[in-house]
Order: structure tokens, then C-alpha cells, then sequence
């Protein structure tokens, strides 16, 4: 347990920040899967701008690598192509 008051702020920062974070990268995965699993092409290219701007977000805000964010958009994007 912290001693401090400045611990204990942190901790409290620190908790809202991973709650916030697991959220994003939540929104994110739904996103992604919701093109991945689209019924038809129509669903998915409808669905590709919005796991994007997920993706883009996630990646802003150092929830994800960089590369792990263009790897994502990648697989997206050929999975939205190919059904």
C-alpha cells in the first residue's frame, strides 16, 4: 500500500489510466472483428473506417505499437478485399 499522498494519487491516476486504456483496446478488438466477421463485402467495407479510426486512436495513444497498429490494418484490409 502507498505511504504517501503522492503514492496514493498515483495510484489512483494509474487506475483510471489502465481502466480507460482496456477500454480503448476493447472498441478497438470489437472494431476489428466486426470486419472480420462481416456476412458479406458490403458489411465489411461499410465496417473498415470505423476499426481504422480504432486502430489510429489505440495507436496515438501508445496503447499499441506502432507497427502492431499497421500489421492490424493490414489484415483488415485484406480481409475486407478477400470476403
Amino acid at each position: 500500500m502507498p505511504n504517501t499522498n503522492q503514492a496514493k494519487k498515483r495510484m489512483r491516476q494509474d487506475e483510471r489510466k489502465r481502466m480507460l486504456n482496456k477500454q480503448m483496446k476493447s472498441r478497438m478488438r470489437s472494431a476489428i472483428k466486426k470486419v472480420l466477421q462481416a456476412e458479406n463485402p458490403d458489411q465489411a467495407q461499410a465496417a473498415i473506417p470505423e476499426a481504422m479510426k480504432r486502430i489510429d486512436k489505440a495507436a496515438k495513444r501508445h496503447i499499441i505499437h506502432d507497427n502492431a497498429a499497421a500489421r492490424y490494418k493490414s489484415r483488415v484490409t485484406r480481409a475486407a478485399t478477400k470476403s
